[in-house]
């Protein structure tokens, strides 16, 4: 099997995958069978390539080779298939009149992410069907066992077919609650990525990778929508870090510690364009204010050149429309880097008896970091040990340590 077959295969897959699995199910009006059949148009393409070549549109070659493998099904098991539940259609069901609803990734991605199914349905389906994640690979990101996200993806699948979830873009009415049920899977998978929620390595890439790779189909086939700009933009600018957030000796660095010559500037160029265009579109979304303080971090050469006013402005009128305790844990901490520790203390002492924050360790770590800074070193040595204790990624779990251990040695 060549090189050059496997990695243009890859390459397809990552490019692909989703409108092939999408393009298919519309023929077979079955999710199960469309991915079946996209995986054997993947496996054949490893055989054949490495013999005959890669087709000039390795696309349409999977495409038209799952479509085939699905009809040969189709033909095969038709008096069966008809007892069985099926996706409802736009051949059933009248869909809007965007030219987007032609597109059969975006009908793939509303059907994964529609608010029938519990968030975890929805983005487990959303990084298999529309990611191609494997269901092992799903499985390990949420901290599972593949046999537990196998049944999980198979009851959501059930679902939409006996639920009679239309496989569909929704109807221009319902489009904007829609699409934001679809930006909150995406960027909870960055999310998770981003920081693991345990674990040894600090980051997910492949998970940061797949909701990138989402939000920028979301845009492609979106452009005029100013969620998707402003949440791709947030993505991008929020990637471009990735480097700098773990020296080379396997520690974390926080922003103050970072070496900003390691931050992607095209990222940072293209996210900051996305996010200028979005703010032109239209009023500011919840995604492109988030971008906004990210970009304030990116613009500033240094850490000491942050304008923590520009950034405590920010979250003030992030939490007017979308008001969250975490953003006001965000809003105390950049006040009390812009007003000093005393000041970050004041303002998170409200958020102490806040529940939702209740296993939140950044909350503690704040706190711990403000009171090292005030000399109130064994109250900082309790917040931390606070911190630690709700703290499960292994790098952020060494940071937190280190930083006790030191203030342990300043107590003596």
């Amino acid at each position: 099997m060549s090189d050059e077959a496997v990695a243009a295969v890859a390459e397809a897959h990552r490019r692909e995958w989703a409108r092939i699995v999408a393009t298919t199910a519309l023929l077979t009006r079955d999710l199960d069978l469309a991915e079946e059949c996209a995986q054997d148009a993947y496996a054949q393409a490893l055989r054949v390539w490495a013999l005959s070549g890669v087709p000039d549109r390795p696309g349409a070659w999977l495409t038209e080779v799952a479509r085939n493998r699905a009809r040969d099904v189709l033909r095969r098991e038709a008096r069966f298939r008809r007892a069985l539940p099926l996706l409802v259609t736009d051949e059933s069901l009248p869909g809007p009149e965007d030219a987007t609803a032609a597109d059969d990734r975006l009908r793939l991605i509303f059907t994964c992410c529609h608010p029938a199914l519990d968030r975890a349905a929805r983005v487990a389906l959303t990084l298999r069907l529309v990611s191609g994640l494997s269901t092992a690979e799903v499985a390990r990101a949420f901290l599972v066992r593949e046999a537990t996200m196998a049944a999980r993806i198979t009851r959501a699948k059930r679902k939409i077919a006996t639920a009679r979830i239309p496989y569909r873009v929704p109807p221009a009415d319902q489009l904007g609650a829609r699409v934001d049920a679809v930006l909150q899977v995406v960027h909870l998978i960055f999310t998770t990525g981003h920081t693991a929620p345990d674990g040894e390595q600090l980051l997910r890439r492949d998970l940061c990778r797949s909701a990138i790779d989402l939000a920028r189909m979301l845009h492609l086939l979106m452009p005029a929508d100013t969620a998707v700009g402003g949440l791709l933009a947030l993505l991008l600018l929020n990637e471009a870090r990735a480097a700098a957030r773990v020296g080379p000796d396997g520690r974390l660095r926080l922003l103050a510690e970072q070496d900003r010559a390691l931050w992607d500037a095209t990222l940072i160029a293209e996210g900051t364009a996305l996010l200028a265009d979005s703010l032109r579109r239209g009023a500011p979304t919840r995604y492109a204010v988030e971008a906004a303080v990210a970009a304030v971090h990116a613009e500033a050469p240094r850490w000491a050149d942050t304008d923590w006013d520009e950034i405590v402005a920010l979250y003030g009128v992030l939490r007017s429309m979308w008001p969250s305790p975490v953003v006001d844990l965000n809003r105390a901490a950049a006040v009390g880097m812009r007003d000093g520790p005393q000041a970050g203390l004041d303002a998170l002492e409200p958020l102490l008896g806040e529940p939702a924050l209740a296993t939140y360790p950044y909350l503690s770590a704040a706190r711990a970091d403000f009171l090292r800074r005030l000399d109130r070193l064994p109250e900082a040595a309790l917040a931390y040990e606070e911190a630690l204790a709700l703290t499960a990624n292994a790098v952020e779990r060494t940071y937190l340590a280190d930083r006790l251990d030191r203030v342990r040695r300043v107590i003596g």
